[in-house]
């Protein structure tokens, strides 16, 4: 079963998103928080393995508990619902280590599927989230990030710099093995090795690194 926390301020999107996610037989909510503050402490003692973070939250919001969970909680995948689709948003939840970004207006089915792809170890962002970080990747890579950027790239081998320009090119693993010749299997390893080396917590923030750096662009 997959534990999930579901964090809103307000008590009937908690309610309806419970209803979704209990329709489904692999998925158990756990724990409900009310604020970013409780539902850091919540994913600590309930053993959670997918968080549900609002971001307009008392106490603490949903990026800031984002954060939190990052550091105190390590092994939960937090995903972003949110009514507000901003494009500061989306990228800042990423960057933070976020395991997707949805709106609060997505279907059942899609809340669903990206419970299970956060327990996964993959990341979810809805269409309209898509849409946003395309818009700031076509922008081209801020200067100081760009440069932090690829410093981090250092730590890489050329076979893996090949890896993560597809990655930046949101290729799957499937894909990415038929462009450079290899196994899935393979490319799952190389990604793997390439978030660690980079400190990363999902291909998605990889990705972002990679444009970051102007890999693959």
């Amino acid at each position: 079963m997959i534990r999930v926390l579901i964090a809103d301020d307000e008590p009937l999107i908690r309610a309806g998103i419970r209803m979704i996610l209990t329709s489904a037989d692999d998925i158990e909510v756990v724990a409900e928080a009310a604020d970013g503050r409780a539902a850091v402490e919540l994913a600590r003692s309930h053993r959670v393995d997918v968080a549900l973070l609002d971001i307009r939250m008392p106490v603490m919001d949903g990026l800031t508990a984002l954060a939190e969970l990052g550091r105190a909680v390590p092994g939960v995948r937090a995903l972003v619902l949110t009514t507000f689709g901003e494009r500061e948003n989306v990228l800042r939840a990423l960057r933070q280590g976020g395991a997707g970004f949805l709106l609060k207006d997505s279907a059942p089915g899609e809340l669903i599927g990206a419970v299970r792809a956060a327990a996964a170890g993959d990341a979810y962002l809805s269409p309209a989230a898509t849409r946003h970080v395309a818009d700031s990747l076509a922008a081209g890579p801020a200067t100081a990030r760009g440069e932090e950027a690829r410093r981090r790239m250092e730590v890489l081998g050329e076979r893996e710099r090949e890896v993560l320009a597809l990655l930046g090119e949101g290729l799957s693993n499937a894909d990415a093995g038929r462009r450079l010749h290899m196994s899935e299997a393979t490319v799952k390893t190389y990604v793997s090795r390439i978030l660690a080396k980079l400190e990363c917590e999902n291909r998605v923030q990889a990705a972002l690194l990679a444009r970051d750096a102007g890999l693959g662009i």
